[in-house]
């Protein structure tokens, strides 16, 4: 499990880094996915026989890269799905935009109705049948002049499917090489990164943060 970057991990849950383009569950591609390759690295390292358990708590998409927690015991697991639901649970991310943003701090506030078929989200009137809110607040971190782009810090308020690239490709600022919202960087990674987790630790009750940045190259330079 040379390729599993572990962030941290006791007895109740462990936290890793989610490669890009690995998804975070089985899904009908059945390529080799983040709930499997845990199992698979805990199962080796304590010589489990049998099934091991490991409770899935949130997910990223599959392009996106960035930190992620499993429950190893179903207690474990059950505390951090309520604090998900509660909002205790909270997710910070890094996105290369294209475009100068202003203002340089903002709030974004939409409704999102989710295409089943198509596997796509889109801003509507709120009127709209099985349409949710959706809210986000970013800040401008840097300008690239050259490029055009602009690096944002977001902090996530709802966990609506495709938020954040929805919500800014309606914003006239999509994320770079985003394939399906996007305006630039058509064929190169998504530059969305899931950088701080903050939970509370499901036994012990204590506040932890988990940061995990993206390497500084490729699109990822303006991090430099």
């Amino acid at each position: 499990m040379e390729n599993l970057k572990i962030l941290f991990e006791d007895n109740h849950i462990i936290v890793v880094e989610k490669k890009p383009n690995i998804p975070s569950q089985e899904d009908k591609t059945e390529d080799i996915d983040m709930l499997s390759l845990v199992k698979q690295y805990i199962k080796e390292k304590y010589q489990k026989p049998g099934n091991v358990y490991l409770g899935l708590v949130h997910r990223l998409d599959r392009p996106v890269g960035g930190v992620m927690i499993f429950a190893k015991t179903s207690k474990a697991a059950s505390r951090l799905s309520n604090q998900v639901r509660e909002k205790v649970f909270k997710k910070k991310y890094l996105a290369v935009v294209d475009g100068k943003v202003e203002p340089q701090k903002g709030v974004l506030e939409n409704y999102l109705y989710k295409d089943e078929r198509h596997n796509t989200s889109k801003v509507v009137n709120k009127d709209k049948k099985n349409a949710k809110l959706a809210k986000l607040d970013y800040e401008v971190l840097k300008y690239n002049e050259v490029k055009n782009l602009s690096l944002l810090k977001i902090n996530l308020h709802t966990g609506r499917h495709h938020q954040i690239r929805v919500q800014l490709a309606n914003f006239g600022h999509s994320i770079f090489g985003d394939q399906k919202y996007g305006t630039r960087g058509n064929g190169k990674q998504i530059a969305l990164w899931a950088y701080e987790l903050t939970i509370e630790h499901p036994i012990t009750k204590e506040k932890m943060t988990f940061k995990d940045l993206p390497e500084a190259k490729g699109t990822w330079c303006i991090l430099k």
